[in-house]
């Protein structure tokens, strides 16, 4: 008995500083005009106080539309940076600074440089997941919701260099019928879905819809009914009349899922450990409530990045869009290594 007031306490205490908190954050927001964009992958509670919610493409774009000067960007820190290579004029806040990624690491500048050096002639394709740096020296940028699309405006006569995923480029590749040069990089976290975990599930499930992020293994993908993005996925739980839907990404995407469809069973696929946690992304996760509201209170941290840099990484990001939109681009004709 003892334990469960104990417990129930607990409860109440937590709730009540979940319920502060959000009042904290949205008396910040009116008293400083400032926006919130979260990613699908953070947690429940951050996904519901932020004005706009989706993936990296989503938040790029919409960092751009909103009219505030004060953004707020619930996700991992090259998302933010990519708002303020666009944004110049706007002040752009992360809750944790730490919250990295696997691929932003995994493919260091100078080994980036190094890659595109050896292959001058080459147009690169970089993934969003990459650093500030690396997009000064990537001729476009894609994100998994476009870079189907990017990858086909490219030229039939040009070879193409795809980094970091390798996943997304083989998938692509296959997709596209495109070689591809892959940077050997891989998200930490879509990496870890079994394949052989997915067949055993799929046995036990077999009117399930099977969806999954093409960050992961293409022994994983081959069992996937819908490839796509985070809001593709989203849209496929939504719109497929479907009742049972087994999801190979994020558990960040739970969330808005079940609020879409509050009658669909959401099954995570499996990874090798069962036991790990390893469907969430740590980075993700290290964004908090409490977080939020400091970051919202003090305007700090903030992603700064030096103009020039700025500069040469708007290029890529330029590209990406005017091409998301339709647009013809220019495309040069070899690689010549910018001073950062």
């Amino acid at each position: 008995m003892i334990f469960k007031s104990l417990s129930s306490a607990s409860e109440f205490a937590k709730s009540s500083g979940m319920l502060n908190s959000l009042a904290q954050i949205q008396r910040l927001k009116k008293e400083k005009n400032a926006v919130i964009l979260a990613h699908f992958y953070e947690d429940g509670d951050i996904q519901d106080v932020a004005d706009h919610v989706g993936d990296s493409y989503f938040l790029a774009k919409k960092g751009q539309e909103v009219e505030s000067q004060l953004i707020l960007l619930a996700g991992v820190v090259f998302m933010a940076e990519s708002v303020k290579i666009l944004n110049p004029q706007k002040k752009v806040l992360v809750p944790d600074l730490g919250a990295g990624c696997s691929l932003v690491s995994g493919a260091p500048y100078e080994k980036y440089l190094a890659w595109r050096l050896a292959h001058p002639e080459a147009i690169c394709a970089t993934y969003i997941n990459s650093s500030a740096e690396v997009k000064a020296i990537s001729d476009v940028i894609v994100t998994s919701s476009n870079a189907a699309k990017i990858v086909a405006a490219i030229p039939k006569d040009r070879p193409i260099l795809f980094g970091p995923d390798q996943h997304l480029g083989r998938w692509l590749s296959q997709k596209l019928q495109r070689p591809m040069t892959m940077w050997p990089g891989a998200c930490e976290v879509h990496v870890l879905f079994d394949a052989k975990r997915l067949a055993a599930l799929i046995e036990l499930h077999p009117d399930a819809v099977v969806i999954a992020h093409p960050e992961c293994d293409q022994l994983v993908l081959q069992f996937a009914h819908v490839v796509g993005s985070t809001s593709r996925l989203l849209e496929e739980v939504e719109k497929n009349p479907a009742k049972k839907f087994i999801v190979a990404t994020e558990t960040g995407i739970f969330h808005q899922m079940k609020k879409n469809r509050p009658d669909a069973e959401l099954i995570q696929a499996p990874v090798e450990d069962g036991t790990c946690g390893c469907n969430n992304c740590p980075y993700m996760k290290m964004n908090t409530l409490d977080k939020v509201v400091k970051a919202l209170g003090s305007e700090k941290p903030e992603v700064t990045i030096p103009e020039k840099l700025r500069k040469l990484a708007q290029v890529s990001l330029d590209r990406m869009m005017a091409i998301t939109n339709d647009q013809k681009v220019e495309w040069p004709e070899r690689f010549i290594s910018p001073t950062l």
